[in-house]
């Protein structure tokens, strides 16, 4: 009974680090996900005077979505930041079309 249950959480955990299929890759980063993920969400704000919504997609603050300012949450134009698949550092995606937006977290890299 042990062995499925570990395999389900692994299968689990596969998925859940896999950015969806919309998202168009924007780079990788040594920093923490929660590193980039802040400092994205800093510099949308800072440029913006809008308030950034940002969303755990899995606990450990491994994996977020950073909403563009303005943008309804859950499906709209976001970042998205998840563990490398390295093992070290963040991968960072982005959904959406503002490329203002997708060009600023190249900065947070």
């Amino acid at each position: 009974m042990k062995y499925p249950l570990i395999a389900l959480v692994a299968a689990l955990s596969a998925c859940a680090s896999q950015p969806p299929s919309d998202v168009h890759p924007v780079g990788q980063s040594q920093n923490s996900p929660k590193t980039v993920a802040q400092c994205i969400a800093v510099k949308w704000a800072n440029s913006s005077g809008q308030t950034v919504y940002s969303q755990y997609i899995y606990a450990n603050e491994t994996a977020f979505d950073v909403f563009v300012p303005g943008t309804p949450a859950p499906g709209g134009s976001a970042a998205i930041v998840r563990p490398s698949p390295t093992g070290t550092g963040s991968s960072v995606g982005f959904r959406g079309a503002d490329s203002n937006a997708s060009s600023s977290i190249s900065q947070c890299l």
